[in-house]
């Protein structure tokens, strides 16, 4: 891992009021069967930069122990991963056409993936950056 970040990042911005998102809760899932959650929340400049494993209060036994860097050290070539944005809890219920933003994409083993996401009650846009 280069540094302090997985090699999955993304960024929220509030088009909108024209700052960082802070404190929206995304999830991360991916990787080949049976698929593996990550999850985490947006620091005070709209970035994620760690996942954690996650664990829903619904499961019962031990909490999982895997990292992201593991589990894409396992893949042979590609994958496919999913970003869930929590838009609805953070413009709070009703306030936006987007309780969700889905995002998926194709990882290639080896690569650092850097997923933008330009956000507004009404809008959204993302790509790939670096």
């Amino acid at each position: 891992m280069a540094g302090d970040k997985d090699p999955i990042t993304c960024h929220v911005l509030d088009t909108s009021v024209g700052k960082p998102a802070k404190g929206i809760r995304i999830k991360l899932e991916g990787g080949h069967a049976p698929l593996k959650t990550f999850e985490s929340q947006t620091d005070e400049d709209g970035r994620i930069k760690t996942w954690l494993p996650y664990s829903s209060a619904h499961e019962a036994g031990d909490v999982p122990t895997y990292a992201l860097e593991d589990v894409l050290s396992e893949v042979d070539d590609k994958s496919t991963w999913t970003l869930r944005f929590d838009t609805g809890s953070y413009f709070g219920e009703g306030n936006t056409f987007f309780p969700e933003v889905a995002v998926t994409f194709v990882v290639n083993k080896g690569q650092h993936y850097h997923v933008p996401l330009l956000l507004s009650p009404y809008s959204y846009t993302t790509y790939r950056g670096s």
